[in-house]
């Protein structure tokens, strides 16, 4: 940038977007400072280089703007973990798996886990049953992706909702009449 490029020629390019062609880089320095503007090489490994004349920090600020909403319109996957025990009534699996499906219209993918402590983990059908029972509830929102595995003393389960299930939180606007006015809701006294 500026002062800081170092060959003797380059190719330039004026604030406008306009080819000046091959010039010296004190012509080019100077044409940049009589436009109060500064000169960025764009393309260091060119022969000569191309050297285009902008205003560096407010071209900084609209990639740095680019980036900010670029990331504001992702939407991230999150993992959110259901934990279940073999003794919990089923009545509150159900309930359970309604919390659930709330995470998958969210667009979460949901990790259900039954743990089992000292003799229960003799008792894995017991816990089969329940995540059977979650399955059926959320079956319609939600698929599964990684089917039951037992590990140690747990046996888990990953859902990932259905796409056509997801709702996307997008910003209401008011509705509008035919002149383009934005209708208000008015208070009778």
């Amino acid at each position: 940038m500026n002062e800081a490029i170092r060959a003797k020629e380059v190719r330039l390019i004026a604030e406008d977007g306009t080819q000046v062609g091959v010039v010296p880089i004190a012509e080019a320095l100077a044409r940049a400072t009589d436009a109060a503007l500064d000169l960025v090489e764009v393309a260091p490994t060119a022969v000569p280089p191309v050297c285009r004349i902008m205003d560096y920090g407010k071209y900084k600020y609209e990639q740095k703007k680019k980036a900010h909403d670029s990331r504001k319109h992702h939407h991230a996957v999150h993992t959110k973990e259901i934990r279940l025990r073999p003794r919990t009534d089923i009545d509150d699996v159900l309930v359970k798996a309604r919390h659930a499906r709330e995470f998958f219209l969210k667009g979460d993918k949901v990790l259900v886990t039954m743990f089992f402590k000292g003799r229960e983990a003799a008792h894995i059908e017991i816990g089969r049953d329940h995540l059977s029972q979650f399955v059926k509830a959320v079956e319609d929102v939600a698929r599964v992706e990684k089917g039951v595995t037992l590990e140690h003393d747990k046996l888990s389960i990953l859902f990932v909702p259905k796409e056509q299930q997801v709702k996307r939180e997008e910003p209401q606007t008011p509705p509008q009449s035919e002149e383009g006015e934005q209708q208000v809701d008015k208070q009778v006294e």
